[in-house]
């Protein structure tokens, strides 16, 4: 057996530095990493569960020994508490068996659809997990600053993965006061739009590259088919309502102010109601009010207030609409047996920036966060940051997607999934975190969402950012 740095997955200890290789001869790509065996590693490191030991993954063979840097953790157990519930969970729960198998420890996961509003509770009535998978940087702020000396900053392992393997944007996202904290989990892509590619070939309408070409296709198209409109769109999500709404604003924040202005306005550093805010809602608009545009397949403006979320891209299966704006994760939407993909019943191009000289992308995730400092804790954290993990739940998964860049393409199934992690990887995107989930709740999930919904309905542009603006926490 033969190691090689980390290509998918295996790891050998030297010295202090612990390396992830991969053993025997895998054919997945390189997928190396790295790092120092710094905090949380016991001492004796020469012994352990894992020591001297392979098992298979999915994605190939791993080199036990890397955990031995962590100890004999054998029978040891982790707690994790999460928002991903069923079916989702189960890819997750079975991506962790390598670790399991290597180490013996155990892992005892957690689902609950209600974690982001009882983990700060469970945090402060001193039950709080042992990992917890944050969606939000603004909850894992608040989480570390209620946890106090309970919550543990990223070990040097985890910070070598998420230095080698992550861009900084998500490495900021996971940080609190500069300190990393929290390394980036699953992720997400919402600068999408979803249309079909059958349609788009029958009328020889080519996929915008621009956002003057994107309005240039949509006044072409309204002027071509008088059954339908250009765009379908549905804001409704229960308690939720008015989310979609927030997505079309950051999008154009990102596109029209660019990715600085952006990171002012979402720490209110700017005003809610600035001239450049302003633009960004009146540009989304130009298209979601106005009535020759939407809402294909469902009547006027309005009903875009009322259109269930999930309903809200359906019209393009039966040709009453073009486009759609909407997420990555919008594939589960699809009624079953629906082809995605280029040249299937449905795919999504990148929403066009102003010029194809810059690429913004707005996207979320989950961040692993730890509340116990322990050897097995840090040694699962460590996994979970690791290209392997990626590659491991990749395969596994089907709507999943991982901004770690050690993950394989290949090894994403679904286009769009794998369209997404191209998007994250490429050298010319600038990320940026969904703005209402970084924003303080009172506004992100409160105001934000219902000033979306008064805005579809009538309300002016100016009426709407007052509003939302007043209603910013004073401290």
């Amino acid at each position: 057996m033969s190691k090689r740095t980390l290509r998918q997955g295996g790891v050998v200890i030297a010295s202090l530095a612990l390396t992830l290789t991969a053993c025997g001869g895998s054919s997945k790509s390189d997928n190396g990493a790295s790092g120092s065996s710094g905090g949380g590693s016991s001492a004796g490191a020469s012994g352990g569960a894992a020591a001297g030991k392979t098992v298979q993954g999915k994605s190939g063979p791993l080199d036990c020994s890397v955990f031995s840097s962590f100890g004999d953790i054998k029978g040891k157990t982790i707690s994790v508490y999460t928002t991903i519930v069923a079916p989702e969970d189960k890819p997750q729960i079975d991506s962790y068996k390598p670790f399991e198998d290597c180490t013996g420890a155990k892992v005892n996961y957690e689902g609950n659809k209600d974690m982001e509003s009882q983990l700060l509770v469970r945090i402060k009535g001193g039950n709080a997990p042992d990992i917890a998978y944050i969606p939000q940087p603004g909850l894992l702020q608040q989480a570390v600053k209620a946890a106090g000396s309970k919550a543990d900053p990223a070990p040097q392992t985890v910070i070598d993965n998420v230095t080698k393997y992550f861009g900084k944007d998500w490495a900021g996202y996971g940080s609190v006061d500069g300190k990393l904290y929290a390394a980036p989990l699953g992720a997400n892509v919402k600068s999408f739009v979803w249309y079909s590619p059958k349609m788009f070939k029958d009328h020889n309408y080519q996929v915008p590259t621009t956002w003057d070409q994107l309005m240039q296709l949509t006044a072409q198209i309204a002027k071509d088919d008088k059954n339908a409109k250009p765009w379908c769109a549905g804001f409704e999500s229960g308690g939720a309502t008015g989310w979609p709404g927030t997505d079309w604003v950051e999008e154009l924040m990102l596109r029209t102010a660019g990715p600085e202005t952006y990171d002012k306005w979402v720490k209110h550093e700017i005003p809610f109601n600035d001239p450049s805010v302003v633009k960004a809602l009146d540009t989304a608009g130009a298209i979601l009010k106005n009535p020759a545009y939407v809402n294909g397949g469902y009547g006027g403006v309005k009903t875009i207030a009322t259109t269930a979320f999930q309903d809200g891209g359906q019209p393009i299966l039966d040709g009453t609409c073009y486009m759609h704006q909407q997420a990555s994760f919008y594939a589960a939407n699809w009624p079953k047996g629906t082809k995605i993909g280029p040249d299937g019943d449905i795919f999504a191009f990148y929403e066009p920036s102003m010029d194809a000289s810059s690429k913004p992308v707005e996207g979320a995730g989950e961040f692993v966060a730890s509340f116990r400092n322990a050897p097995e804790v840090e040694a699962f954290r460590t996994y979970l940051s690791s290209p392997f993990w990626a590659n491991e739940k990749a395969i596994i998964s089907t709507g999943w997607v991982s901004a770690n860049k050690g993950a394989n393409i290949a090894n994403f199934k679904n286009p769009i999934d794998a369209l997404s992690v191209k998007t994250l990887q490429d050298p010319a995107t600038v990320f940026r975190f969904d703005g209402s989930d970084a924003m303080p709740a009172a506004v992100g999930t409160g105001s934000f969402w219902k000033g979306m919904v008064n805005w579809i309905t009538g309300a002016s542009t100016k009426s709407v950012l007052d509003s939302i603006e007043a209603s910013w926490p004073k401290s």
